[in-house]
């Protein structure tokens, strides 16, 4: 049987990378005693995936990562107690929020992936110099954004309109909805470093805060919709 799990991310924990989050994660199946599914050879392993990593230093209310459960020792088990036992033995800032059961042919969490949502903010001491919200409406009423994204190993001409399909003020807050493929991912930084190239103010990545939201797939839906409870 294959589940997925939603869980939150939060607080000095944002701080952990992805690999000691998986790490975490296959000590907390164990500890819960949930019938995990392992892999056969010399290096038997947990049979999961996570469905995208999430940077160092971003808070999330909405991470997935699938799971396979032995058949035959999932009598007993049902969403809501995968939920209770995992979050009896979790940590502060990690909460595992939902689990639901996938049918047989889905895909996989990692390539449901689609586009995510985002709530960015400025710290107070590092605000941006200019008028955000005007900043907002020009790119959302332009017909045409274009910018180069520098990697390590090259750098890529993109169209913004095209990857960005929702960028709004609410609040003290921008909400950001960005395509989050692997083929064309945008993350929130990019974003914002644009804007500040474009009215002439210096950038420093360290003056955001960074909430990720939910993960989508291709129809826009999240990817809990997938499955359902049991």
């Amino acid at each position: 049987m294959k589940v997925r799990i939603r869980f939150k991310k939060s607080g000095p924990v944002k701080f952990i990378g992805h690999l000691d989050t998986m790490r975490f994660f296959q000590k907390l199946l164990r500890r819960a005693g949930i019938p995990v599914a392992y892999s056969e050879g010399f290096s038997p392993h947990q049979k999961m995936s996570f469905a995208q990593a999430l940077g160092v230093g971003v808070e999330s209310e909405g991470e997935y990562f699938d799971l396979e459960l032995i058949d035959n020792r999932c009598d007993g088990w049902s969403s809501e107690k995968i939920v209770s036992s995992l979050n009896s033995f979790s940590v502060d800032g990690i909460e595992i929020a939902d689990c639901v059961k996938l049918p047989e042919k889905s895909k996989n969490a990692m390539a449901s992936v689609f586009a995510a949502d985002y709530l960015v903010s400025f710290r107070k001491e590092h605000l941006p110099s200019f008028d955000l919200k005007k900043a907002i409406e020009d790119f959302n009423s332009s017909e045409s954004v274009r910018i180069v994204k520098k990697t390590k190993k090259a750098s890529r001409d993109l169209e913004l309109k095209e990857l960005v399909y929702k960028l709004e003020i609410r609040g003290e807050s921008i909400f950001m909805r960005l395509n989050a493929s692997s083929a064309n991912s945008v993350k929130p930084a990019l974003i914002m470093e644009y804007f500040h190239e474009k009215y002439g103010s210096e950038f420093d990545p360290l003056s955001l805060m960074i909430r990720r939201l939910d993960i989508y797939d291709g129809d826009m839906q999240s990817l809990l919709s997938a499955g359902s409870h049991f």
